[in-house]
């Protein structure tokens, strides 16, 4: 498919994703409270990553249909830096990350319109708690985690495909619970630019530099790390056909 269709899909599954977040945050309390549950400490972590493998497994079914349309500009670039995603480059990055950051700008929106004011309270976004560039550090330190579990769970871990996703959910659960005293530790910066536009603040150098270039190259050194641990040899330069 071709990357105008990509980005299609991109925008339409960042604005999902974004608009599920705060639903996931009220139907987990939910079940939780359903189960009688609240005074177990792991309840809510356990639920919320069934949860959220439960979704990212639909979105991945939706992205494929798109041609490997992802909700995640971090995520694009680690699959892309890794060598897995033979049709993505650098010009294909550049025109699916805008198409991404609208779909978050978009799926806030909706979420602010759409759901009812008394879960006001998840309707927040990430924000910085340090400093900048202790915040650009951190960020950059959990998205390499991310990514760098993300590929070796996917790639090395169970074959089991639900595992799989439960794993991943599980480690990026961690990495958002550690890192919510330093940045909220999206790990999406498309999220992070749709809650800042909002906002009014998608044009500050906090948002760029934290959550965009902090994140990216967390990403990136996390997929070099994968490649150098399982030794992928560098993708083929892409030849170009003779009129």
């Amino acid at each position: 498919m071709g990357i105008i269709t990509i980005a299609i899909g991109d925008a339409l599954l960042t604005s999902m994703w974004v608009f599920s977040m705060p639903l996931l945050k009220i139907f987990t309390s939910k079940i939780v409270g359903f189960l009688g549950a609240q005074t177990l400490p792991l309840a809510t972590l356990m639920v919320s990553t069934v949860l959220v493998s439960i979704l990212v497994m639909i979105f991945s079914l939706i992205g494929n249909v798109f041609g490997g349309a992802s909700f995640n500009p971090a995520a694009s670039m680690t699959f892309h830096v890794a060598g897995l995603k033979k049709n993505d480059s650098i010009l294909s990055m550049a025109v699916r990350f805008p198409a991404q950051a609208a779909g978050g700008v978009a799926g806030v929106k909706a979420a602010l319109g759409l759901i009812p004011a008394e879960y006001s309270n998840t309707l927040t976004g990430p924000s910085l708690k340090v400093d900048l560039h202790t915040g650009a550090v951190a960020e950059g330190l959990f998205t390499f985690g991310r990514s760098l579990a993300l590929l070796l769970i996917m790639f090395k871990g169970p074959k089991n495909g639900w595992v799989k996703q439960w794993l991943v959910s599980l480690a990026t659960a961690i990495l958002v619970l550690t890192g919510s005293r330093f940045t909220g530790a999206p790990m999406n910066p498309a999220s992070a630019f749709g809650w800042a536009y909002v906002n009014n603040r998608h044009n500050s150098w906090e948002l760029y530099y934290v959550y965009w270039i902090g994140a990216l190259f967390g990403a990136t050194l996390g997929a070099w790390v994968f490649r150098f641990m399982v030794s992928l040899p560098l993708p083929p330069p892409t030849k170009q056909k003779k009129a």
